[in-house]
């Protein structure tokens, strides 16, 4: 297992930064590499990001030297959603079998999280949010049947969509974690459009299903000084709750996205009129 850490930044900051020093406070990359357990640690609202792609033997964690805790979970609470093929998660010896974009809500308390794969040659991608808890919630399966479907936006502004609500007070409650995952409609390239802030969550973004050759354009930044960052396939990035965040594909794509913050009110954001940006 590693622990990377991203420190983040305040709008000041990145106006002066050029690409790459955008794309290192803010970019995941290669989250998802066979055999691996990779965290990134943020100070944006101490989100810990994680991938793991068991093939050959199971990825385990748990402990929280890292953390300053005893356990891993002692304060935190995770979502954890298979992007890959069919695999496995047992939490203290509690199996839960997940398809590809179930997710399961792990709970305050775990104290051994155990993942693997059902067929090496097709290996889960487990993709993983957690954020400080202060309450014990039971650990819960969520699969994709189960998730609540919102239908977004419309085809003339090429921004229809459809968000399924995974970790939700309207599917699977938690603390402070909301998790869940959009695909866009055919012919349609926008998410999140128009934009929006929300001051009080930050937001973490995760690409996926997308061709190796397509690019994803995702605008960060205040909405008078816009930053872009250009996403491949299984990339990731950290919003800040200071930032706008909305993308254009070039080609079809999904994400999973994450937040926390003082609240779980969906709909408590700020919209941007596009005229606004620039």
């Amino acid at each position: 297992m590693s622990m990377e850490v991203y420190y983040g930044a305040a709008p000041a900051d990145i106006a002066r930064y050029d690409t790459e020093e955008l794309r290192s406070a803010f970019l995941i990359q290669k989250l998802f590499e066979p055999g691996k357990l990779k965290f990134i640690y943020t100070h944006v609202d101490r989100m810990i990001i994680g991938g793991a792609c068991p093939v050959d033997a199971p990825l385990i964690f748990g402990a929280g030297g890292e953390l300053g805790t005893d356990h891993f979970f002692s304060a935190r609470e995770m979502g954890i959603a298979n992007l890959g093929g069919p695999g496995e998660i047992r939490v203290d010896g509690k199996r839960f079998p997940l398809a590809n974009r179930d997710i399961l809500y792990v709970g305050r308390g775990a104290k051994e999280v155990v993942l693997t794969s059902a067929d090496q040659n097709s290996p889960a991608w487990f993709y993983m949010n957690s954020v400080p808890a202060g309450a014990d919630i039971a650990h819960r399966l969520i699969l994709k049947s189960e998730a609540k479907p919102v239908d977004l936006g419309d085809a003339e502004h090429a921004n229809k969509r459809r968000l399924a609500m995974y970790i939700h007070p309207e599917v699977a409650p938690s603390c402070l974690l909301l998790m869940g995952i959009t695909d866009l409609a055919p012919g349609s390239i926008w998410n999140t459009m128009p934009p929006h802030l929300h001051e009080r969550r930050m937001e973490a973004y995760h690409y996926f299903d997308m061709a190796q050759e397509d690019r994803v354009i995702h605008l960060m930044g205040r909405p008078e000084a816009t930053r872009h960052l250009i996403v491949a396939n299984g990339d990731g990035v950290l919003s800040p709750s200071w930032s706008i965040h909305m993308g254009a594909g070039t080609g079809p794509y999904a994400f999973v996205w994450g937040m926390t913050g003082e609240n779980q009110a969906y709909n408590d954001f700020d919209p941007v009129p596009v005229a606004r940006l620039r």
